[in-house]
């Protein structure tokens, strides 16, 4: 078998599914790097912050179960309500779901993903996006998702073309809803990418 051949036959072998209004979704079983850096990144900025805490982070590779139709695998997830945590998956809505875009899924995260999410009582949801360095945040509000804010990465020399009141409301800290004091430096989220 040559090295293509069992590239090719781990891919095959590894594709995971997703269930999105009863249609199923096959997802590549080998993200890109960049998504991969974002979701690493995640790990560590979530970890750090919750060790201790009563929320609990989990990451690419855990199902959530939101009901016989829908079943999906987020980038990264917070999961507060430890009555929903089983050991094959979470099976209700997590409190923050992180959804990193890939070619493959993107028009399902931002569609029928997101529609499914928030009819299902997610809080919070990111939509991550490696090539514009960018997270979408949306918070749940009278249970319709609202666009709280597009938090940007700047290059350095995109930073000192901005007059003073561009930097004013260029928000580089993230603040994530679920706690008072848990703010994510959006750089953080995609460095290296």
């Amino acid at each position: 078998m040559t090295a293509a051949e069992a590239m090719k036959a781990n891919f095959e072998e590894k594709r995971r599914v997703e269930k999105i209004n009863g249609v199923t979704v096959m997802l590549s079983a080998m993200p890109a790097v960049n998504h991969n850096r974002v979701v690493t990144n995640l790990v560590n900025i979530f970890s750090r912050y919750l060790r201790g805490k009563r929320c609990e982070a989990f990451f690419d590779g855990v199902q959530v179960h939101l009901d016989e139709n829908n079943t999906f695998v987020p980038d990264a997830m917070i999961v507060c309500n430890k009555d929903i945590i089983k050991r094959d998956g979470i099976y209700g809505a997590p409190d923050l779901i992180v959804e990193v875009l890939s070619p493959s899924t993107g028009k399902n995260d931002r569609g029928p993903k997101k529609d499914v999410y928030e009819r299902h009582g997610v809080r919070e949801y990111w939509i991550a996006d490696t090539k514009s360095k960018s997270v979408e945040v949306y918070l749940l509000r009278d249970g319709h998702f609202v666009l709280d804010n597009i938090y940007n990465v700047y290059e350095d020399w995109e930073w000192e073309q901005l007059s003073e009141e561009e930097k004013a409301a260029a928000k580089l800290p993230l603040k994530v809803s679920l706690y008072d004091d848990f703010f994510v430096d959006v750089r953080e989220v995609f460095e290296r990418v």
